[in-house]
């Protein structure tokens, strides 16, 4: 997931932090704001899931990172 998300968008992410949770907890969150919650919706990310939410938080002017 991680992956997915510096590599298509590592020009616009000035930090990256991932942090230990407890009890299987995962959230994802930008800029404070929460994005993911594995607790609020009872289940794991998708593949792909992460980057279509950031993708669409972004917004269209935003480009994927070329490769």
């Amino acid at each position: 997931m991680t992956d997915d998300i510096l590599t298509n968008y590592q020009h616009v992410i000035e930090q990256f932090q991932l942090i230990t949770g407890s009890k299987g907890a995962f959230e994802f969150k930008v800029d404070g704001e929460l994005i993911f919650s594995k607790k609020q919706l009872g289940r794991h990310a998708q593949p792909g899931e992460l980057l279509e939410l950031f993708s669409e938080l972004v917004g269209p002017k935003v480009d994927r990172y070329p490769r």
